[in-house]
C-alpha cells in the first residue's frame, strides 16, 4: 500500500476544506440575500400600495364630502330645485374639479330639473342606483359604463369606454323632507391618475405595476387585464404582499368613504427577475470568487504544507538515520529539536507583537467608542427631525394635516369631558389657482409660506395653526372668551392678510369659515362640516370675508 507524504496530506486537506467552505458560504449568503431581496421588494412594494390606497381614499372621502356638503347649501334647503343659483353653485364647483364629467339635481321622482351643461335636465334618472341610494343617504359606487351620457360626451381619444364612479347625496328641504338627489359623476380615469401618480413617484423601484382589483379579484385597471381573475393569497396574503406566477406582489385594500358600496384593492406587483437580480448577480459574484480563491488556496496551502512539513521531514530523516545506524545524523547542540528552540523563538516575537496589537485595538475601541457616541447623537437629531417631519407640513413649516386630525380629535374630546368649548377657523385663499397660473407654482410656494407666516404671527401662543391641504389652513382656538372670541380673531387673520403685499404677487385674500363646538356634536366630523359650509359662505358672498 502506497503512503502519501505528509505534504499531500496537508495540501489535499487545505485545499478541500478552503473550497468546502467557500462553496458553502457562498450558496448560503446567496439564499439569505435572495430571501432579504424577496422582503425588502416586497415591503417597499407593500409601502407603496399603501400611500397609494390612502391617498385615494383621502381622494374620494374628499368628493363625497363635496358632495354631501353641496346638498346641504342653504340654498339647497329652501327647497325650490329650479333656482338659478343651484345651478352657478354646480358649475362652480365643476369648473374647480376636472374629475367631475356631470352634476346635476333631481328631483324625489327622479326626474332631472338642472344640470351642468344642460345635460340630461327632464330625463328620468330614476332607475339608476346612484339615484336610489341617494334618496336614502350619501352615496360612493363602483365604476361603471356611462349608460345615458355616452352619446352626450365626447370619447376617450383611446377609444375605452367612458366609465364614472357616482357620488350621490339627498337633498332635503328646512322640515328635513327628501326633496331630491343632488349627484356627481367623476371620470374614472380620475381615479387611475391618481394611483399612477402615486405610484410612478417610486421610482426607485424599477418595472412596477400598479392595479385596481375589486373584492372578488377582478382587475378594474389597467384596461388591457380587465377582468382578468387575481389569486386569492394576493390579496389577502397575512403579509401584505406574496410571491407566485412571476411576481411580487403586494396588496392594500382602499379605505371606503362611509356608506361607500364599493370595495378595491390598491395591487402593486414587480416582475419576480427582476427583485431578485440583484442577488442573483451577488450569487453568480460570490460563486467566481470562490472559485478563484479556492485556486489561490490550493497553491498557498502547497507551499505552505511544503514549510510546514520540512522540519518535521528533517528530524524524521535525521531519526530513520539514526534508526539505520547511519552517519551523519544531525541535531543542534542547544536543544534536543531545533523546531522547539525556534518556537520558543517564534512565541517571544508573537507575544510582543500581540501586545502591541492589544494596545492598538484598545486604542481603536476609545476611537470607535467616541464614533458610537457621535452617530448615537446624530441618530438622536435625526430622530428628532423625521418626528418633525412626521408632525409638520413640509413646505410652510406649520402642522400639517395628520397633526391637526389628532388635536381636534383631542379637543372634542376634551370638550366633551370638560365642557370647555373651541372653535375651528378654516382659511382659504382666494383666486388661489389663478396665482399659480399667472406666476408659477414656486411663487404659489412663497405666497403659502407667507401666508402661514401671517396665520401664525396674527393668531396666539395657544392657537394651533395647520395647514389643511392645497392652499386652505385651519386654526383651532381653545381660547373663546371675549375679547380674542373667533370672529375677532378670524377678522385679525383677514386684515392682516389684506394688508399685506406679497412679493411679485402684490394683494392677496383669503376666506374665513367660523365653526365653534356644539353640545350637540356627536364628534369632530360635525364642527368640520359646520367650518366647512361657512367658508363656503364666505366664498360665496363675494371672497375677503368672515363667515
Amino acid at each position: 500500500m502506497i503512503k502519501a507524504s505528509l505534504r499531500s496530506h496537508l495540501t489535499l486537506w487545505f485545499a478541500g476544506l478552503s473550497l468546502l467552505t467557500l462553496l458553502s458560504v457562498g450558496v448560503y449568503v446567496g439564499h439569505i440575500a435572495t430571501e432579504q431581496m424577496k422582503q425588502a421588494s416586497g415591503n417597499a412594494l407593500l409601502s407603496t400600495a399603501r400611500s397609494t390606497a390612502a391617498l385615494l381614499a383621502v381622494q374620494l372621502r374628499e368628493r363625497q364630502l363635496e358632495v354631501s356638503l353641496l346638498s346641504k347649501a342653504p340654498i339647497m334647503r329652501k327647497g325650490d330645485l329650479d333656482a338659478p343659483d343651484i345651478l352657478t353653485l354646480m358649475e362652480l364647483r365643476t369648473q374647480s374639479r376636472a374629475e367631475y364629467a356631470w352634476m346635476g339635481v333631481a328631483d324625489a321622482n327622479g326626474q332631472v330639473r338642472q344640470a351642468v351643461n344642460g345635460l340630461l335636465v327632464n330625463q328620468s334618472v330614476q332607475q339608476r342606483p346612484w339615484f336610489q341610494a341617494g334618496m336614502r343617504g350619501e352615496y360612493t359606487g363602483d365604476p361603471h359604463e356611462a349608460v345615458l351620457l355616452a352619446k352626450l360626451l365626447p370619447g376617450s381619444p383611446s377609444g375605452e369606454p367612458l366609465r364614472f364612479i357616482d357620488f350621490a347625496a339627498p337633498i332635503r328641504n328646512a322640515q328635513g323632507e327628501t326633496i331630491g338627489v343632488l349627484g356627481a359623476h367623476a371620470h374614472w380615469r380620475w381615479v387611475t391618475q391618481i394611483v399612477d401618480s402615486a405610484v410612478m413617484q417610486k421610482d426607485a423601484i424599477p418595472q412596477i405595476e400598479a392595479l385596481i382589483v375589486d373584492f372578488d379579484g377582478k382587475v378594474l385597471y389597467p384596461e388591457l387585464l380587465a377582468g382578468e381573475q387575481m389569486p386569492p393569497d394576493n390579496l389577502r396574503s397575512a403579509s401584505g404582499w406574496s410571491t407566485g406566477n412571476g411576481y411580487v406582489t403586494a396588496s392594500i385594500a382602499v379605505p371606503s368613504p362611509s356608506n361607500a358600496k364599493m370595495t378595491w384593492y390598491i395591487m402593486v406587483r414587480q416582475p419576480l427577475d427582476v427583485a431578485l437580480e440583484p442577488a442573483r448577480t451577488l450569487l453568480y459574484k460570490l460563486l467566481v470568487l470562490g472559485l478563484l480563491a479556492a485556486v489561490v488556496f490550493v497553491l498557498a496551502a502547497y507551499f505552505l504544507a511544503s514549510s510546514l512539513s520540512r522540519p518535521i521531514e528533517r528530524l524524521a530523516k535525521s531519526a530513520k538515520q539514526v534508526q539505520n545506524h547511519q552517519p551523519g545524523a544531525v541535531f543542534p547542540q542547544d536543544h534536543p529539536v531545533l523546531e522547539i528552540a525556534q518556537l520558543g523563538r517564534s512565541l517571544t516575537g508573537m507575544t510582543q507583537s500581540l501586545l502591541s496589537k492589544e494596545r492598538e485595538l484598545q486604542e481603536a475601541n476609545a476611537s470607535l467608542e467616541a464614533t458610537v457616541a457621535q452617530r448615537t447623537a446624530d441618530l438622536t437629531q435625526a430622530n428628532a427631525d423625521l418626528l418633525k417631519l412626521a408632525t409638520h407640513d413640509a413646505l410652510t413649516g406649520v402642522f400639517n394635516r395628520r397633526r391637526f386630525d389628532e388635536k381636534l380629535a383631542e379637543n372634542s374630546l376634551l370638550f366633551q369631558r370638560t365642557g370647555r368649548t373651541f372653535a375651528l377657523l378654516l382659511i382659504d385663499a382666494d383666486y388661489f389657482k389663478r396665482v399659480n397660473d399667472t406666476y408659477g407654482h414656486a411663487i404659489g410656494d412663497d405666497v403659502l409660506c407667507q401666508l402661514a407666516a401671517l396665520i401664525e404671527n396674527t393668531t396666539r401662543a395657544t392657537d394651533f395653526v395647520a395647514r389643511y391641504g392645497g392652499e386652505e389652513f385651519a386654526v383651532l382656538l381653545p381660547e373663546v372668551e371675549e375679547p380674542d372670541s373667533p370672529e375677532v380673531v378670524a377678522e385679525k387673520i383677514r386684515a392682516a392678510v389684506e394688508a399685506a403685499v406679497f412679493p411679485t404677487v402684490g394683494h392677496v385674500t383669503v376666506s374665513i369659515g367660523v365653526g365653534v363646538a356644539e353640545p350637540s356634536d356627536r364628534d369632530s366630523l360635525a364642527l368640520l362640516k359646520r367650518a366647512d359650509m361657512r367658508l363656503y359662505e364666505a366664498k360665496g358672498s363675494g371672497r375677503n370675508r368672515v363667515a
